[in-house]
C-alpha cells in the first residue's frame, strides 16, 4: 500500500473510531462534547409531571470503589450530573451517613453528595434531581430517615408524596422513598426479585424490554414513577462471571437501539426512570431526547 493509500487508510479508521456510539463507558474522566447540552430540563414545560419524563439515572450510583464486582460507575457524582444524569441511588449508613456498596465503603458520605448536587443545582437552576436513599446495615437503618430529616433544606428539597411538575421542583431536590425511606415521592419498580442476577445476557435483555414496556403502557401516569433497571451482574454465577461492567459493555448499546427502536415507532414514548451501569454520553443524550 503506497502513502497516499496508508493516510486514506489511516483517516477512515480515525472516522471510524471517533463516530462509534457512547453507550458505555468505563473512563473516570469526563470529555464533553462542545455543543452537549448539560440543561437538558430546560426545554421542558413547567407544567409537565415528573411521572410524565423519561429521565436518566444509575443505579448504586456512587459505587465506584471495591473492585469490579463492587463498582457499578466510572464518573463521580458531580461529572454524571454533567452528562446528565438526574436519577441517583444512594446507599446509605447510619453510622456517619456514610455511602456503601455492600460492605465497601465508597470514599464518601451523604452530606458530601448532597452538597455535589446543591452547587450543581444552583449554577443549573433548570435541572432537578432525584434522590433515592436506600438505608443499609441492618441493625441501623431506622435511624437513617431522622438524621437525614434534621439536615434536609426545605426551600431547595421536596419532600411531598405528591408527584411534582417540572416547574414546582427546578433547582431542587426531589427525594424519593422506598422501603426503609418514607419521604419524598413513590416509586413503582418494575423489576422482580432477583432480576438483577443474571445467568444469561438476552434473557436479561428480555426482562428490560418488558419492563419498559410495562412502563410504557401505563395509562394512568399521574401517580406512578416508574423505575426500569439496566443493571444487573452475573457475579458470584462462575459460569456466567458477568461484573456489572462486563454486563454494562453488552447492555447499553443493546439498550441505546432498543429506545431508539421504540421513539421512531412512537416519538411521545415515556419510559419513567432508567436506572443504568456505566453509561455512556450517547445512551444518556437518547434517554434525554425522549422528553422532546
Amino acid at each position: 500500500m503506497g502513502v497516499p493509500g496508508k493516510f486514506l487508510f489511516i483517516l477512515m479508521l480515525l472516522l471510524h473510531t471517533s463516530s462509534q456510539l457512547e453507550a458505555f463507558n468505563d473512563v473516570a474522566q469526563l470529555n464533553l462534547p462542545k455543543n452537549y447540552e448539560i440543561r437538558w430540563m430546560k426545554s421542558l414545560n413547567d407544567e409537565t409531571l415528573l411521572s410524565e419524563l423519561t429521565i436518566p439515572g444509575t443505579h448504586d450510583s456512587l459505587a465506584l470503589h471495591g473492585g469490579p464486582a463492587a463498582e457499578c460507575q466510572a464518573w463521580s457524582l458531580k461529572d454524571q450530573l454533567k452528562a446528565g444524569i438526574r436519577y441517583f441511588d444512594l446507599r446509605v449508613s447510619a453510622l456517619g451517613l456514610i455511602i456503601m456498596h455492600g460492605p465497601i465503603y465508597q470514599h464518601t458520605s451523604f452530606p458530601d453528595a448532597v452538597d455535589t448536587i446543591k452547587t450543581f443545582l444552583s449554577e443549573y437552576n433548570t435541572e432537578t434531581v432525584l434522590v433515592r436513599v436506600k438505608p443499609v446495615i441492618f441493625l441501623f437503618k431506622g435511624r437513617v430517615q431522622n438524621l437525614i430529616e434534621n439536615m434536609i433544606e426545605n426551600d431547595i428539597s421536596w419532600i411531598l408524596e405528591k408527584i411534582p411538575t417540572i416547574g414546582q421542583v427546578r433547582g431542587k431536590i426531589v427525594f424519593v422513598q422506598k422501603n426503609a425511606f418514607e419521604l419524598g415521592i413513590s416509586l413503582t419498580e418494575t423489576d422482580e426479585r432477583k432480576d438483577y442476577i443474571v445467568t444469561d445476557v438476552k434473557i436479561k435483555e428480555e426482562k428490560i424490554k418488558s419492563h419498559l414496556t410495562k412502563a410504557r403502557d401505563e395509562n394512568d401516569r399521574a401517580d406512578k414513577v416508574f423505575l426500569i433497571y439496566s443493571s444487573g451482574t452475573g457475579w458470584p454465577k462462575l459460569h456466567v462471571f458477568k461484573t456489572p461492567k462486563k454486563l454494562a459493555e453488552d447492555i447499553n448499546p443493546w439498550l441505546y437501539d432498543h429506545l431508539n427502536n421504540e421513539s421512531k415507532n412512537n416519538p411521545k414514548v415515556r419510559f419513567g426512570v432508567i436506572a443504568m451501569d456505566f453509561p455512556g454520553l450517547d445512551l444518556i443524550r437518547k434517554i434525554t431526547e425522549l422528553n422532546n
